[in-house]
């Protein structure tokens, strides 16, 4: 018999559907996935069931009795002031010669720098002036003298030529006191010697020759011609909290760590604090005092200054385990293998690694300190979850309601 291709072409897909149906049917459905059992909370704590794969990320750390405490403060090199001068042009004029240069090494009474004033000339000029002046004035008293003596003159004009020669004098002291303060003689020649008055190191230098000098240049707030300096010693400021100023009293001390000098670690006393607190940055400066004969710090260099504070009572926990609500500081506890509690504390010391807890806390408590969000997330979930489910109340266990 002849197939009929029509038919065939129509049979032949319903047969394959069927079979896929009766396969299907035949093979057996996969078990649901297991409902995740979640931690239940009973009073204030929460209880997550053995094995639970969060209790790998908390981590707590034990708390210990208080004694004393690192402290990281901010801190600054400087130049030491008692040891450093900034030196200005006091008269206008034109740099002539340039004695001395960057990290050259001067001593007390050096020659810096010459510059050419026509300021500093008048000076000069009124300083022989007032010389002059003052020899006339004494020869004056003393024919005054002479013919007193004689009874030719009165009284009243040997009087007044004494006062004048008095007057004279003391012109010519102030006008030859003026141009010997920079090196100037009796001798009218314009020049202004620029000398150091420290002994030290030249560590800055701002003149080029041939500048010109203005004496309004001159002063806070503009670069100084010169600075001289002795690095080998350095002063250190600090910011200081509230807290920290008793700790930080003159002649106590401090280690300093420079970041870029790992591993050192530079000794320093203080030498003074300031009386009040700086409104914008809610700090107290300290002034510290740090020896550099190797001359490894330098100015300007930012570092740590680290102090030792002795604690009074209360607990040292890490500062990652303390949390704010509010205005009131929580911790999570481990009570338990697999048991945490929150507990509200008072802090004495809030650092940034550490913190001293007062109260709420007892020496030997472990402290969650890594994961607390996840922790507090978990509280608030349990805590919401009856909320959610009027009857999940009824289907707890009799032991957690």
């Amino acid at each position: 018999m002849q197939e009929n291709p029509v038919k065939n072409s129509v049979i032949k897909p319903v047969i394959s559907f069927l079979a896929m149906v009766v396969l299907t049917a035949c093979t057996e459905a996969p078990p649901p996935p297991a409902a995740e059992v979640r931690p239940i909370i009973q009073g204030n704590q929460l209880r997550f069931p053995t094995g639970h794969p969060q209790l790998s990320l908390l981590k707590s750390t034990v708390a210990i009795q208080a004694t004393t405490l690192s402290v990281d403060l901010p801190a600054r090199l400087v130049w030491n002031e008692e040891l450093t001068q900034r030196i200005y042009a006091p008269f206008a004029g034109r740099v002539t010669q340039i004695r001395v240069d960057l990290g050259q090494r001067v001593s007390k009474g050096a020659s810096l720098l010459s510059v050419s004033s026509p300021e500093f000339g008048a000076a000069q000029a009124d300083a022989a002036k007032a010389m002059a002046d003052a020899k006339v004035a004494d020869k004056t008293l003393a024919r005054q003298k002479e013919l007193f003596e004689s009874g030719i003159a009165a009284r009243k004009d040997l009087e007044q030529a004494d006062a004048d020669a008095a007057r004279a004098q003391a012109e010519a002291d102030r006008a030859n006191a003026r141009t010997r303060l920079y090196g100037g003689g009796h001798e009218v020649n314009q020049q202004l010697t620029l000398m150091a008055d420290v002994s030290g190191m030249v560590v800055e230098r701002n003149v080029n020759p041939g500048q010109e000098l203005r004496s309004e240049q001159s002063g806070p707030g503009m670069p100084a011609l010169f600075v001289v300096t002795d690095p080998s010693q350095l002063w250190v400021q600090i910011d200081a909290k509230e807290a920290d100023v008793a700790t930080l009293k003159p002649g106590s001390s401090f280690d300093l760590l420079v970041q870029a000098l790992p591993g050192q670690v530079f000794k320093g006393k203080v030498v003074a604090a300031a009386d009040f607190i700086d409104p914008v940055t809610r700090t107290i400066k300290i002034r510290g005092a740090i020896a550099n004969p190797q001359r490894m710090l330098k100015a300007e260099m930012l570092g740590t200054a680290r102090i030792q504070r002795q604690l009074g009572q209360g607990v040292v926990v890490p500062a990652t385990g303390v949390f704010l609500r509010g205005t009131q500081h929580r911790v999570f506890v481990e009570t338990a293998p697999g048991t945490y509690e929150v507990r509200e504390v008072t802090l004495t010391y809030e650092g940034a690694k550490e913190s001293v807890v007062s109260s709420g806390l007892a020496v030997g408590d472990k402290v969650v300190t890594d994961n607390g969000l996840l922790l507090a997330r978990e509280f608030r979930m349990a805590a919401d979850l009856p909320k959610k489910n009027p009857m999940a109340e009824t289907e707890q266990p009799a032991a957690v309601k």
